[in-house]
């Protein structure tokens, strides 16, 4: 069975990070290995919290690694606590990369259209050292535009203005995907919370994804608002299937189908986005016939 090394937080509350990567990532069919980031009581959407940051012990989960020769088909990262964490998962990535090992990164630095409170220009450099070593990312629009250095606040109001003409939106999209992988050589991309209307009016979300010469777009109707971890479900999903070789408009279909019914019951069950979506009763939609 392939193994991915997860480096993201653990979260007590709030489905995201590894509570939401370890589940969807072993119905794929591969194997998790986590390596927390940090620990938290409960993700950092609710008012409050508290963080035991485990920077310092990723050289330790490293060591004892490399004394048992742990070989990893797949590392994956997520959210970052700073800079200094950024230097230490590098040389994990350093250190474990092989031949045959992917490496995906989420690029975790802003959403909406801004920089989260944690953002500084070293971390966006150190950020984009290790999106250098990547094959796949998967970013949001607003993290898209931050590594493209266009100017976010610019680019991003320019996006919400083509919003409502959806082909013009989606070549300007498709322009930064393209830019991205050209100036990172990337294997495979997916810009994922594009927002849209259609030709009737009904609003959409769409991802795009680039891999090889390939570019789709997965799209979903738009229902209720935005609720923790369900980007890093997509995201754990299309890393195990791009680990095991499979398309990723397949495991983005997969994906999308899997969150889409959670989300409408989230809804309908008027649940605090911050507790995340309940997709756990629906993670079949990841193992198909012959998986």
């Amino acid at each position: 069975m392939k193994k991915i090394a997860v480096l993201q937080d653990l979260s007590g509350l709030g489905r995201c990070s590894l509570t939401a990567a370890l589940p969807v990532i072993s119905a794929m069919g591969v194997q998790a290995c986590p390596l927390p980031t940090a620990i938290l009581s409960n993700q950092t959407g609710y008012s409050s919290y508290y963080c035991d940051d485990y920077t310092d012990k990723i050289q330790y989960f490293s060591r004892e690694w490399k004394k048992i020769s742990v070989e990893l088909d797949g590392i994956y990262t997520g959210f970052l606590s700073g800079e200094h964490q950024a230097e230490q998962i590098l040389k994990f990535v350093n250190d474990f990369r092989m031949d045959f090992t992917k490496v995906i990164v989420d690029p975790v630095m802003g959403d909406g259209g801004k920089k989260y409170a944690f953002f500084t220009q070293h971390l966006l450099e150190q950020m984009k050292m290790l999106v250098s070593e990547a094959d796949m990312i998967t970013p949001n629009i607003t993290e898209a535009l931050i590594l493209t250095g266009d100017g976010l606040e610019q680019s991003y109001q320019t996006l919400n203005r083509l919003s409502v003409e959806p082909q013009v939106y989606k070549k300007e999209v498709e322009r930064i995907g393209k830019k991205l992988k050209e100036q990172f050589d990337l294997e495979a991309i997916a810009i994922t919370g594009n927002h849209y209307c259609d030709h009737r009016g009904k609003e959409l979300v769409g991802n795009l994804l680039l891999q090889g010469e390939e570019m789709n777009w997965i799209e979903s109707e738009k229902i209720g608002g935005s609720y923790s971890g369900t980007g890093d479900l997509f995201a754990s999903a299309l890393s195990a299937g791009f680990v095991k070789g499979e398309s990723l408009s397949r495991c983005a279909q997969k994906a999308v189908t899997m969150i889409g019914f959670a989300i409408r019951d989230a809804v309908e069950s008027g649940s605090d986005r911050n507790e995340g979506v309940e997709f756990e009763k629906y993670l079949s939609y990841l193992w198909e016939k012959g998986q």
